[in-house]
């Protein structure tokens, strides 16, 4: 009789681990069908300590999804939903509030760190902080004396985590604040900008910093801004075909304006401002099928100055077969030197460091595109493990129990 095989050694939980974290972040699924092998992965991967090092092995979160916004009074306002206008990318689900949205019309005006804003037109505009993740909703009352950007195109706002020294990793359910960029007029056509900041903890507004001036016919372009350490960046349009950038800085609550790059005269929906790897301000712009991509950076005089470092020849990278149509950038990933253009044929994203791309959708007529970054939420992830691993063990013991039923027959 031959001997007994060996046994099986098992591997240390820390090498297990090891394993697991290679997994995608943006498809928890697999995470999910790893937990019904035995209790003991079911019991590492729902851990705190395991989630902790999963986000610190991928680093930034994944991209989950994306919003987007039409231009206001557009003909696709009327005919698409407008709560919430979210597209997943993954098999993620966004969760929609227990009492729903009920007759509310939303825009949407920012997504960072988990949260998304949105502006509703109805009940005399309050702003809406929506967490996609668990469908928490939270209403905030615009300030009052100032334009609501989703209704008149004149300002904008961004929504952030309010935790000092936070990743971003996993903060969609801490405090937040939210950045409002409102627009009053005087004179006629003068346009003025102030910022007021809400409280954490209360909602409240603070009071506005010193008003910026923009001139004659300027407006600010309703699109996220871009976050650099303490400072938001928005862009403006100025008269002729010119765009302009604005900078509010959290710390000193100072806004200040920027020139842009004028290699020539562009529309709005042809430039985005980025958030570079390198915690620099960047700027991107298209003419006909070429990108051009500039950077901000501090020289050794201290001053700040636009230098010009990327052409790429977009003909060349993405299939497009009508080189005649206008190309448009829609959006950015902070953070990531990623940059989202439409063509005739649909919406890419383009990686500028290594020229790869992939094609998100085939629609291209809305003004912007909000990509929804976060890790899956982990008191979620552990109940949809531990309820996929209760009714896979009830499927098991009910199959079981038919077998001895059947025997007994």
């Amino acid at each position: 009789m031959p001997p007994p095989p060996p046994p099986v050694l098992s591997l240390p939980d820390e090498l297990i681990e090891e394993v697991f974290f290679r997994l995608p972040p943006d498809e928890p699924e697999h995470l999910a069908r790893a937990s019904l092998a035995c209790k003991l992965w079911l019991g590492l991967l729902t851990g705190p300590t395991f989630r902790r090092r999963y986000r610190d092995f991928h680093g930034a979160p994944p991209m989950m999804g994306f919003l987007y916004s039409w231009r206001l009074f557009s003909r696709q306002r009327s005919e698409d939903p407008l709560v919430p206008q979210f597209l997943p990318t993954t098999k993620f689900g966004a969760r929609i509030p227990d009492d729903g949205w009920g007759d509310s019309k939303c825009a949407v005006l920012d997504c960072r760190h988990g949260r998304v804003l949105l502006g509703d037109y109805d009940e005399h505009m309050p702003l809406l902080v929506w967490d996609p993740m668990t469908g928490c909703r939270t209403k905030l009352e615009s300030p009052q004396r100032y334009n609501m950007p989703s209704t008149t195109e004149l300002g904008g706002a961004a929504v952030l985590c309010a935790v000092t020294g936070c990743d971003h990793r996993a903060c969609h359910q801490g405090p937040f604040r939210v950045v409002f960029f409102g627009m009053s007029t005087h004179d006629g056509d003068h346009c003025t900008i102030h910022v007021s900041v809400s409280s954490p903890e209360t909602g409240e507004w603070s009071e506005p910093c010193p008003g910026l001036d923009l001139g004659i016919d300027s407006f600010m372009v309703p699109v996220p801004p871009v976050v650099i350490q303490d400072a938001l960046y928005f862009i403006h349009n100025i008269p002729n075909l010119r765009v302009g950038i604005l900078k509010y800085d959290m710390g000193s609550n100072c806004l200040s304006q920027i020139d842009a790059p004028r290699a020539w005269a562009v529309s709005d929906d042809a430039t985005i401002l980025m958030a570079m790897k390198d915690d620099s301000l960047g700027f991107a712009q298209v003419n006909r099928l070429t990108l051009y991509l500039w950077s901000r950076k501090m020289g050794f005089d201290g001053l700040a100055s636009w230098t010009k470092h990327r052409v790429i020849n977009l003909k060349n990278l993405l299939p497009i077969q009508n080189p005649d149509k206008r190309l448009r950038l829609v959006g950015s990933v902070e953070g990531r030197d990623i940059v989202f253009v439409t063509t005739e044929l649909g919406i890419y994203e383009i990686d500028l460091k290594s020229l790869q791309w992939k094609k998100l959708w085939k629609r291209e007529k809305f003004l912007r595109l909000i990509p929804y970054m976060s890790f899956h939420n982990p008191h979620v992830l552990d109940f949809w493990l531990c309820n996929i691993y209760g009714t896979y063990r009830l499927a098991v013991a009910t199959a079981m129990q038919f077998r001895i039923q059947e025997n007994d027959i």
